[in-house]
């Protein structure tokens, strides 16, 4: 796993940090999309799917906690095969271009090799260009692209 910065350290997440959680969540859709006022169903969602199943591990800079990382298992619908999901990865924007994104996703792909699992994968939005370029970088590739239409 790639080394987190000096004065950062990375510890497992408890059910107890469910609202460090909710607030890593909410920041990030805050931060992509300030016109939505009402994220309550971020709140619904972890409460429907964080468990012991889908960890969580979470950075801390001088006691505080500045990033996180929440992982799942999903399954590729054209080959059948489980991989490692980040749900959310979650870096306060006062500690970025650190390498504490780039140590988290050393490890989530530890997380879903211990697992067995040979590939994660996670949704990025497209107007996320800074996510995009890393992840461009550490080699993920496009599979597929979520479209939509308002009626």
């Amino acid at each position: 796993m790639a080394n987190l910065p000096e004065d950062y350290r990375l510890r497992l997440g408890k059910m107890g940090d469910r609202y460090l959680l909710i607030n890593f969540l909410t920041r990030s859709y805050q931060e992509f999309f300030p016109e939505q006022k009402n994220l309550s169903h971020l709140a619904d969602t972890v409460r429907q799917f964080f468990c012991l199943d889908t960890p969580l591990w979470i950075v801390e800079g001088q006691q505080t906690a500045i990033a996180c990382l929440w992982m799942g298992s999903a399954v590729d619908q054209v080959t059948g095969d489980r991989y490692g999901h980040i749900f959310l990865i979650y870096v306060d924007p006062q500690h970025r271009r650190q390498g504490i994104a780039s140590a988290l996703i050393d490890r989530a792909k530890d997380w879903a090799k211990s697992r067995g699992q040979t590939r994660i994968g996670l949704q990025v939005f497209i107007n996320n260009d800074n996510a995009l370029n890393l992840y461009q970088n550490l080699g993920f590739q496009t599979r597929s692209l979520l479209m939509w239409k308002n009626i």
